[in-house]
Order: C-alpha cells, then sequence, then structure tokens
C-alpha cells in the first residue's frame, strides 16, 4: 500500500481489515495505530492489499472498532473545549449498545489493544451492575443462578467483609 503524508506529515494511507466472518473494512492509518495489534502488524509490514485477519473479531464489533477509531484518531490532538465535549458525547452515543454488543466490544477492544475503548466498555459495563441487586444483574447479563440456598448462604459467610461496608443485597445474604 502506497503511502502519502499530510502537511502534518502524517500517513493518509488507508489499512484494511479482516474480520473473522471474512467482511473487509478500510480506515486511515492513524486510526489502526490506536490498536496496539494493528499497529505492530503495520510496523512489522503485515498490511498487505488482503488486509490484515482479526480471527476473533466479528464484522459487527469491528465496524464499531473502525468507527471509533477513526472518530478517536481524527480528533487526537490539539482538541478544543468544543471538540473535547464532542468526543465526550460521541463515546456516550457510541458505548449505548444491548449487552451482547457490549460484551463483543469488549472482548475485541481486548483482543486488538485499543486501549481508549476498552476502558470505555468496562465503565459502561460498571454503569450497569452498579447498585443492582446479584438478581438484577443476572437478568441484565442473562445469567442463570445455578446456586443452591446452601451455596448462597457459604458464599455470603466467605465474603462478609464485602458486606461490611454497604448494605447486604436482599437476595444474596
Amino acid at each position: 500500500m502506497a503511502a502519502a503524508t499530510d502537511d502534518a506529515g502524517d500517513s493518509n494511507e488507508m489499512i484494511r481489515v479482516v474480520s473473522s466472518d471474512g467482511e473487509h473494512f478500510e480506515m486511515p492509518e492513524a486510526a489502526a495505530n490506536l490498536s496496539l495489534v494493528l499497529r505492530h502488524m503495520i510496523e512489522d509490514d503485515c498490511a498487505d492489499a488482503a488486509g490484515i485477519p482479526l480471527a476473533v473479531v466479528a464484522a459487527k464489533p469491528l465496524a464499531k472498532i473502525v468507527d471509533y477509531c477513526t472518530k478517536h484518531a481524527a480528533k487526537s490532538s490539539g482538541l478544543t473545549i468544543e471538540e473535547a465535549e464532542e468526543l465526550k458525547r460521541f463515546d456516550a452515543e457510541f458505548i449505548e449498545v444491548d449487552t451482547d454488543m457490549l460484551y463483543d466490544l469488549l472482548v475485541a477492544a481486548d483482543f486488538m489493544g485499543v486501549e481508549g475503548l476498552s476502558k470505555l466498555a468496562v465503565q459502561r459495563t460498571a454503569d450497569l451492575i452498579k447498585g443492582k441487586t446479584p438478581e438484577q444483574n443476572r437478568e441484565t447479563f442473562g445469567i442463570v443462578n445455578d446456586f443452591t440456598p446452601e451455596e448462597e448462604e457459604e458464599i455470603c459467610k466467605e465474603n462478609e467483609w464485602a458486606f461490611q461496608i454497604t448494605k447486604p443485597p436482599s437476595r444474596l445474604c
């Protein structure tokens, strides 16, 4: 891939990435460099016309990651207060996804080494969990409670210290 540079000396090269299900996406090299994995692949001359294969990242989360990285790369330096607020709004809207997509984004961002997106997805997950009972969290994340009442009681005894500062959830302890 031929690389042109803009006035700031940044490469205008487009990097092709390929999802686990064979979909191709193109993104500016500056956006690809927000991913540690892609940056290393580019540095090692693994970015060719066929694209960089991402064997564990499906098309839907990869499309969102390409959007995230492209937006953040375009706004990467010298942000005005207004631009910083715009990026904050973008992130807030971007991460408003269902729990399945949130999980896929967490896994993909972690695999690809997109630190900003990983932090954003972890914070969103924490926000979904915060202030809820274990039963509410099971419902939110589709988790089946496979503990017997006796096992729940034992867990409460083993982790009694955790409830000394906060009020214990009504259903667990």
